[in-house]
């Protein structure tokens, strides 16, 4: 089966960006870890999506292909940077999904005490020293069975211990290793974690 115009919309954009990134030294996610997320996407279906770390867009792109592929859903990203903040959102113009996502700029450990609803996916790709921050920040919303995904597991495992020594000791958690052959990085995780309200 072939793909539509916007999904092939949103794959162009993704290349561009993953060009940009790579020319800039910005970091993203990469190609590998970028499929990997899609397809967690897809299979836990979520409502709501929160995103810390926009920087131009290359993940947030991803996860809002699997959005239209499964026909719901919204993604809320946070990004401290204004000037990447906005060149994410022109990328998610460009895409034709600007509808499904809202970019705020600021800190996500502060910015997400604010937020409402329920958080069905949490993805954490800012700062590593925040990552225990942002999610501690959101967790009051995290949906029972809510999937979080921490990015540079594998590279920035020190500066997150304390984030990984806490969803390790109190969810289901598993690392999943990565060839992914970026400037930065030839081999990297992500950790899964599968949060329960009973053991939060």
């Amino acid at each position: 089966m072939g793909k539509g115009p916007r999904e092939t919309r949103i794959d162009t954009v993704v290349a561009d960006v993953e060009s940009l990134c790579l020319a800039r030294g910005v970091y993203m996610i990469g190609p590998e870890k970028g499929l990997f997320l899609r397809g967690l996407v897809e299979r836990a279906r979520p409502g709501f999506v929160v995103e810390c770390g926009t920087a131009l867009g290359y993940s947030g792109l991803h996860i809002l292909s699997a959005l239209q592929s499964i026909g719901k859903g919204m993604l809320f990203t946070v990004e401290i940077d204004p000037i990447r903040a906005r060149e994410a959102v022109k990328n998610f113009c460009r895409a034709g999904v600007s509808e499904l996502v809202e970019v705020m700029v600021g800190d996500a450990a502060e910015v997400l005490k604010g937020i409402a609803g329920s958080v069905d996916f949490l993805l954490l790709d800012n700062n590593f020293e925040n990552y225990y921050k942002s999610f501690l920040a959101v967790r009051r919303r995290l949906a029972d069975g809510a999937l979080i995904v921490a990015d540079n597991a594998g590279i920035g495992a020190s500066a997150m211990a304390d984030y990984l020594g806490h969803v390790r000791s109190r969810f289901t958690s598993e690392l999943r290793w990565f060839d992914t052959a970026l400037p930065w990085a030839d081999h990297d995780a992500m950790e899964v974690t599968v949060f329960k309200t009973i053991s939060a």
